[in-house]
């Protein structure tokens, strides 16, 4: 074990929203203890693919825009420290049935904060790409800022300046248990023995249930609980959901499904259903179904059947793209299996635990967490040293879930 025992906060999970809180709090000088259970970047949580989307005019709601723009910020900031390119501006077009809440909320968002968009019929569409398909019943909403990160680089980027900034940073060392002190403080106990803190952050993604359920309460903090259930005191009503990646070489036309070419696109194909692709930045065209997956125990290992992409559920992708994108549904080259860690209303929890106010709990995710990463590794950092941010975060609020009241 590490002679470094002690520090101002430990970050429990490495991943996007954790490497990039270890990052800001190095940077500010804080003394940071991170674990991560495996070796990040890596292919077993919700981190990898090597392409997600980053989109400003926001379908979840404008509360979302200023932390992405805020990202976007970080994520050049980022490019210039590092070195590395991370994000790259392909525009975006989402497409679905006129009425659509998804496309309604993008152009809300892009309306409130005067963000550039492009309404566009189903005809404009299939005349600027004549790749793409969309029935004549749909329409469209174009943004010309749209772009495409690549996860496992941001990971490593954040890692590398947080590690230069004196972040000790431990890999395949998963956390085994956590307490918090009534007077204040923390303790984590990993493998390899305890370490201490004045803060904990848990960014662990989809194993947010199984860690909270570490942690351990004295009797005086579980009275407070009042009669919470396990996790720490805390019930959290959360789903971890299979999401299925895909690439496939195209047919034809290969040059249209190129990065210049290609913007990333998004089909609501039925209501409430639908598919979204990346350009090939040199893997193959990218398309995965959102929200369309079963449950998972993240704890589920390789080679087993959840972890493992079916001959059927490619056939089910490809169907899709050859009704839509037909010039895309050649060879299938490619496939991994991510999670979701869902809310019932699928925004983020990102708040101070109820009853021990040295924890931070930051599950920035949902299905659309990750080009968030940057802003909420600055977002966390700040809960985590004072409690409180200047951004807007009462949405992600731990209290709006009636059984996690205290």
């Amino acid at each position: 074990m590490s002679s470094n025992t002690k520090a101002d906060v430990i970050v429990a999970g490495l991943g996007a929203h954790g490497s990039a809180t270890a990052y800001h709090l190095a940077k500010r000088g804080k003394r940071v203890i991170g674990f991560d259970q495996f070796r990040p970047p890596h292919a077993r949580g919700s981190s990898h693919g090597r392409g997600r989307v980053i989109r400003t005019a926001y379908s979840e709601g404008p509360a979302y825009v200023p932390i992405v723009q805020r990202a976007m910020q970080l994520w050049r900031e980022l490019e210039r420290e590092s070195g590395e390119s991370l994000l790259r501006i392909t525009g975006g077009i989402s497409m679905g049935p006129e009425g659509s809440p998804g496309l309604a909320g993008i152009m809300r968002s892009a309306g409130a904060y005067g963000l550039p968009h492009e309404p566009m019929t189903a005809a404009e569409i299939r005349k600027r790409w004549p790749v793409f398909r969309p029935t004549d019943g749909m329409i469209g909403v174009f943004e010309p800022d749209n772009g495409a990160l690549f996860p496992e680089k941001c990971i490593s980027a954040h890692l590398k300046l947080a590690a230069e900034a004196g972040a000790d940073l431990h890999v395949d060392e998963p956390l085994l248990s956590w307490k918090a002190s009534p007077g204040g403080g923390v303790e984590v106990r990993t493998p390899k023995g305890a370490y201490t803190a004045d803060r904990l952050v848990l960014t662990v993604g989809a194993w947010l249930p199984k860690v909270l359920g570490a942690g351990d309460l004295s009797g005086e903090a579980l009275q407070q609980a009042q009669g919470a259930q396990s996790q720490g005191g805390l019930t959290l009503p959360l789903r971890i959901e299979r999401q299925v990646l895909h690439w496939f070489e195209p047919a034809r036309n290969a040059t249209a499904f190129l990065p210049a070419n290609c913007p990333n696109n998004s089909w609501e194909f039925e209501p409430g259903r639908l598919f979204y692709c990346q350009a090939n930045f040199g893997d193959g065209f990218k398309v995965a179904f959102h929200h369309m997956g079963v449950d998972m125990d993240p704890d589920s290992p390789p080679g087993s059947a959840a972890r493992t992409v079916s001959p059927q559920e490619a056939d089910e992708m490809r169907a899709a793209l050859q009704k839509y994108i037909p010039d895309a549904a050649g060879r299938h080259i490619g496939a991994a299996v991510c999670m979701y860690t869902d809310t019932p209303d699928f925004h983020f929890i990102v708040d101070l635990h109820p009853v021990h106010k040295q924890v931070v709990i930051g599950s920035p995710c949902a299905g659309h967490g990750f080009k968030f990463a940057a802003a909420m590794g600055e977002i966390l950092a700040d809960l985590a040293l004072d409690g409180r941010t200047r951004h807007d975060i009462s949405l992600f609020n731990v209290g709006r879930f009636p059984s996690s009241k205290t």
